[in-house]
C-alpha cells in the first residue's frame, strides 16, 4: 500500500498538487434477518478500491477507482489534478487547510473480543430465531409478529499523504436488534416496541451483552399493554427522557446544527443548514448551565471512534457547548480557519473509497452530573407532580435549520406526584431547540450513562452513510408542550 501512495503523491506534486492524499479501503457488511421462525435474508458485502483527493490552486480534486494497481493508481491521480483544475473555475474562494502534524506508520483497531466476521452465520441466525420463539410466547389480544436482525460492519483503511502521514485502522462496528408488532383484531390497530439496544463500536461480544432474548418478552408484553394504555391529555408538562430517546434529539437539535459546513452555509440541499450562526459563537445560550456537550472520536464504544479521521487529523475530545454557552463547532482542515481554529476537530469522514470525505459528525454526548451522588431516572422523576417519562426512540421531525422540533419515542409513562403511574399512548413533544435544552434542569449521574446512535446517518449528494454515537444520562425538562399524536380534529 506504501508503493501505491508513493505513486498517487508522487504523480500529484509532479502535476501541480499543493496537497495530495490517497485512501485504500476495504468495507465489509455483513445482513442477517429473521422473521418469526424463518430465516428471511442474509446479505455479505465486499467492495475494494482507492481514492485520491488533490488540491491544485486552491480548489480540489477527487477521483476514485477499484483497480488497485500502479498504473490505475497515476492515472486516476492525474484525473484528479484534472479534475481540480477543471473545478477551480468555478471556486469562489480558495480552499486553505490548517495544519496538521504528520503520523508515520500509525494503526488504530476497534477494541473487540470477538471479531463479528468469524462467526458461523448458524449461531447468529439460531440466536435470532431464540429471540423470536421468546417473543412468540406472549400471548396478546391477537396475532404477535417479531423481526430480528444483525448487522455487522468492518472497515480496513490504510490513508497517505504528501504531508508525511502513512495510517492504517480497522473499525468494527455491531448492531443486533428486534422489532415485535402485537395486533388488535378488534380495532385493526398495531402496536410496536423495538430493541432498546443501540448500534456500537464493538464485536460479537454485543450479543451477549444486550441480551435480547431477555429483553424480547418485555417487549412483546409493552406492545400489548399500548393497545389499552391511556391517551395522553395534551398541554405543558415535565418530562424525562431516557438516554435510549434522548440520544436522537441530541443528534438532531446539537449534532446537525454544530457541524461547521452547514453554519457557513456550505451543506444545505441534504437536511438543511442551521440556526446557530458564527455571531452567535461565545456568547448564545443554547442550554440551561446542566447542559454541557462534548464532540469526541474517542470515547470507548463510539460508532465515530477511530484514532485518525479521513484527513489524517488525529481524534480528540472538545467542548461544543459549556455550561449551556456554544463555544464551538465541529470542524475539518478545510473549514477550521474560518473561524479562526489552527487546528481541526478531526470531523472527516468517506464512507467508501469511491467517495470523497468531507465533514461528517463525530460522537456528540451530554455530559453527566459532575462530582454528585447516583442520580437516576427515578430521581429525576421524584421531583415532577405532573409529568411524562419516554424510553427508546421513535419518530421526529426538526426543520432546516434545526430550530422546530418534535420527537415521539417507544414507551410512554405518566408521572404523577413523583412516580411513574400507568402506561400512556400517542405521545410526542414539541419545542424550539434552544427553548427545550434551556428548559433542562437535571441531569442523570455516570453510572446512568449510556451510548445511543445512528447506524445510518446520511448526509451529501451522492448521499453516503456515518455512524455515529450520542452518549447521556437521563435528563429532565421542564414545561414541554406535549402533543396527543392519535386525537383527530
Amino acid at each position: 500500500m506504501k508503493d501505491l501512495a508513493d505513486v498517487a503523491l508522487n504523480t500529484a506534486k509532479q502535476k501541480g498538487a499543493a496537497y495530495a492524499d490517497i485512501r485504500i479501503a476495504r468495507t465489509l457488511n455483513n445482513f442477517i434477518n429473521t422473521r418469526e421462525r424463518r430465516v428471511e435474508n442474509v446479505t455479505s458485502t465486499e467492495t475494494y478500491g482507492f481514492g485520491v483527493r488533490v488540491l491544485v490552486d486552491g480548489a480540489w480534486g477527487f477521483a476514485a477507482s477499484n483497480k488497485v494497481e500502479r498504473e490505475e493508481v497515476a492515472r486516476v491521480t492525474d484525473r484528479a489534478v484534472s479534475i481540480a483544475k477543471a473545478n477551480k473555475a468555478i471556486q469562489r474562494n480558495r480552499i486553505s487547510l490548517v495544519p496538521v502534524e504528520k503520523y508515520p506508520d500509525a494503526t488504530y483497531t476497534t477494541a473487540v473480543e470477538r471479531d463479528p466476521f468469524t462467526v458461523p452465520l448458524t449461531e447468529k441466525a439460531d440466536y435470532l430465531l431464540k429471540v423470536n420463539a421468546e417473543a412468540l410466547k406472549v400471548k396478546g389480544p391477537g396475532p404477535m409478529f417479531v423481526t430480528s436482525n444483525m448487522f455487522f460492519t468492518k472497515e480496513e483503511k490504510y490513508f497517505a499523504s504528501t504531508e508525511g502521514s502513512s495510517i492504517e485502522q480497522t473499525l468494527i462496528r455491531s448492531w443486533p436488534n428486534f422489532i415485535v408488532t402485537s395486533v388488535d383484531p378488534k380495532t385493526g390497530r398495531f402496536e410496536q416496541r423495538s430493541s432498546l439496544g443501540s448500534p456500537i463500536g464493538k464485536g460479537y461480544e454485543v450479543v451477549a451483552q444486550y441480551d435480547l432474548i431477555s429483553e424480547v418478552p418485555r417487549a412483546a408484553e409493552q406492545a400489548i399493554q399500548k393497545h389499552t394504555a391511556k391517551p395522553v391529555e395534551p398541554g405543558r408538562k415535565d418530562l424525562v427522557l431516557h438516554p435510549t430517546n434522548l440520544w436522537l434529539t441530541i443528534h438532531e437539535s446539537i449534532g446537525h446544527p454544530t457541524e461547521l459546513d452547514r453554519v457557513l452555509g456550505l451543506e444545505a440541499n441534504y437536511a438543511g443548514t442551521s440556526f446557530a450562526t458564527r455571531e452567535k459563537l461565545g456568547k448564545f445560550q443554547y442550554g440551561s448551565k446542566f447542559v454541557n456537550i462534548k464532540g469526541d472520536k474517542i470515547q470507548k464504544d463510539g460508532l465515530a471512534t477511530c484514532g485518525w479521521d479521513d484527513d489524517g487529523v488525529k481524534t480528540m475530545e472538545w467542548d461544543i457547548i459549556k455550561d449551556g454557552i456554544l463555544v464551538d463547532y465541529q470542524t475539518v482542515r478545510d473549514n477550521a480557519a474560518v473561524i479562526g481554529h489552527k487546528y481541526s476537530h478531526g470531523a472527516s469522514y468517506g464512507d467508501s473509497w469511491g467517495a470523497v470525505a468531507f465533514q461528517r459528525m463525530p460522537n456528540v454526548s451530554l455530559q453527566p452530573a459532575q462530582g454528585s451522588a447516583n442520580i437516576s431516572a427515578d430521581d429525576l422523576i421524584a421531583d415532577i407532580q405532573d409529568g411524562v417519562y419516554i424510553e427508546g426512540d421513535g419518530s421526529y421531525s426538526i426543520d432546516q435549520q434545526r430550530y422546530n422540533l418534535q420527537f415521539g419515542g417507544q414507551v410512554f409513562w405518566e408521572i404523577k406526584n413523583g412516580k411513574k403511574t400507568g402506561m400512556l399512548r400517542d405521545v410526542a413533544y414539541q419545542s424550539r431547540t434552544p427553548d427545550f435544552w434551556n428548559s433542562c434542569d437535571g441531569v442523570g449521574s455516570r453510572e446512568h450513562y449510556r451510548l445511543g446512535g445512528s447506524y445510518f446517518d446520511a448526509k451529501g449528494e451522492p448521499t453516503q452513510i456515518n455512524a455515529v454515537s450520542h452518549g447521556c444520562p437521563p435528563a429532565r425538562f421542564r414545561r414541554i408542550n406535549i402533543i396527543n399524536t392519535g386525537r383527530k380534529i
